[in-house]
């Protein structure tokens, strides 16, 4: 199902900088209404406002406190499509010491802040007519890196959570997409050591926008998550994205 984005009223997550900052920019350069920026610190947001002033909203989320979440949801009742771009990185392979510790706190914030972000918007989504919800996964959701093992498993984890709620919101007509991008040059990319093969993050701004004109679920931005996601079509086609039964 085809969805516009000119003229509503969008949420991100992680908005003050890298993917998120662009998200912002470039939906509100497609013609988005009104940008609800969720930060945890809302002053991160001033350049934003400064730019496009009341088009954006500053609002507090902390992905880790889902009392936050809940009261963003409260505050933002108009929103009619929520993207969760933030996220938690540490890297960790599967034997190092503090692979369980690091595994934990990703999986807090990656999966189980999801999982809030879905639980909260889905009822503020479905009173504004369905929407979109849009989770940012990454391409080691499906191919583990052993220096990023940690992070891979708690991506993992969010795109399964993501197939689930295709499901589950699609019965309220909420369009969801999950994103699978290659390194990005976001500061997280430098953190990870990817800056000398990390694209530009208008590559998953553009093909958010893209996929949501064309009605797809699994977007692939970038040159390594093309790849993937060309190996990874048949599967996606015939088993996530075909109707099965549990039995």
């Amino acid at each position: 199902m085809a969805y516009d984005i000119r003229n509503k009223t969008i949420l991100v997550t992680g908005a003050n900088r890298g993917i998120g900052k662009v998200l912002v920019e470039s939906f509100i350069d497609h013609g988005a209404a009104k940008v609800y920026a969720a930060v945890r610190k809302l002053e991160s947001t001033a350049p934003l406002v400064q730019k496009y002033g009341d088009k954006v909203v500053p609002l507090q989320i902390d992905l880790a406190d889902a009392q936050s979440i809940t009261a963003a949801a409260q505050a933002a009742k108009d929103a009619e499509v929520v993207i969760n771009n933030g996220g938690a990185f540490q890297q960790a392979a599967a034997l190092d010491e503090g692979a369980i510790a690091s595994l934990e706190f990703q999986m807090n914030v990656n999966v189980y802040g999801l999982i809030h972000m879905a639980q909260a918007f889905a009822p503020v989504l479905k009173a504004n007519g369905g929407g979109a919800f849009i989770q940012l996964n990454s391409v080691v959701s499906m191919k583990t890196f052993a220096n990023f093992a940690t992070y891979s498993a708690s991506k993992a984890a969010s795109y399964s959570i993501t197939q689930g709620l295709r499901e589950s919101l699609g019965e309220q007509g909420t369009v969801v997409l999950s994103v699978h991008p290659g390194p990005i040059a976001t500061d997280m990319g430098d953190a990870a050591g990817l800056t000398a093969i990390a694209e530009p993050p208008t590559l998953v701004a553009d093909s958010i926008i893209a996929a949501l004109q064309a009605g797809d679920f699994h977007v692939f931005p970038g040159t390594m998550a093309t790849q993937i996601g060309g190996a990874y079509q048949s599967f996606a086609e015939n088993v996530v994205e075909a109707n099965m039964s549990e039995g």
